[in-house]
């Protein structure tokens, strides 16, 4: 099926480099943008049916031509773009494009301005996340160039890793020059026996496409953990199964979010 990057748009400062990301991606590996933005319609509470729906007409016509402007000051005349502004809920929004013929990567980015937002990520990000069943990237502010020499897949005991879907993540990575880490945190003395063999049977399954590795680190302090095996740098990947304590967790997820994404240059893959 054609590859398709679903970017969710909010003409946030946030966005453009949203945009000029996916399309670097998007060009590297013949996929189409789709820019989505939903609107909010702000109409009088007693307002007629029709006249509501002039008004909500009116204000996706304008974040329609204001996603277009956008496109056309980030995004080559010869990348394939299309857009869609609309008032109904987004999961709805989602749940009827994810049903088109396409192997899609839905892009979020993420906001760094407040304490809580930086705990929790946004209430945005944070919901396409625990709905939607595709995979997601979501965005640091700051990097605006596609990268993925280093991938580094986190494995959990209580989670295991979608296989399925990595391997439908993969699809959009270029085999070359890539290197696929598997590593899993272990707490002081904790036997890692069958978590090892389960890492390197991961490393094994990929190995004839990626160069592929895999890392037990043990600590009690998980920060100096994570610190060993993510360095921050552009050409990294941290890809994190739903569900695992790197997202629930608020200690991990406090300090993976903030200081990796928020005010680094990682881009955080979310398998479903």
């Amino acid at each position: 099926m054609k590859k398709r990057f679903i970017l969710l748009i909010d003409f946030s400062e946030y966005s453009g480099n949203l945009i000029r990301y996916a399309c670097d991606w998007g060009n590297k590996v013949n996929a189409e943008l789709l820019l989505v933005h939903q609107t909010i319609v702000l109409s009088p509470a007693f307002a007629e049916i029709e006249s509501r729906k002039s008004i909500a007409e009116d204000t996706n016509d304008e974040a329609l031509q204001n996603l277009k402007a956008l496109a056309k000051e980030l995004i080559p005349s010869n990348v394939k773009t299309s857009f869609l502004a609309s008032e109904n809920n987004l999961q709805i929004t989602l749940d009827k494009l994810l049903a088109e013929p396409f192997d899609n990567l839905i892009f979020v980015g993420l906001k760094g301005t407040g304490l809580l937002k930086k705990i929790f990520l946004g209430s945005v990000a944070l919901q396409v996340i625990d709905n939607t069943k595709n995979i997601i990237v979501a965005m640091p502010k700051e990097i605006n160039a596609f990268s993925h020499e280093k991938i580094f897949v986190a494995v959990t005991k209580k989670h295991p890793l979608n296989v399925l879907e990595l391997n439908n993540f993969l699809k959009f990575i270029d085999k070359e020059n890539t290197g696929i880490t598997f590593f899993y945190l272990s707490n002081p003395n904790e036997k890692t026996t069958g978590t090892e063999k389960q890492l390197r049977d991961l490393s094994a399954l990929f190995a004839d496409r990626f160069n592929t590795s895999y890392e037990v680190y043990e600590g009690s302090d998980p920060f100096e953990s994570i610190k060993k095996v993510i360095n921050n740098e552009v050409e990294e990947m941290l890809i994190v199964q739903k569900g695992t304590r790197f997202l629930t967790d608020q200690l991990f997820r406090k300090f993976l979010i903030n200081e990796l994404v928020y005010e680094g240059k990682t881009p955080l893959i979310i398998l479903p």
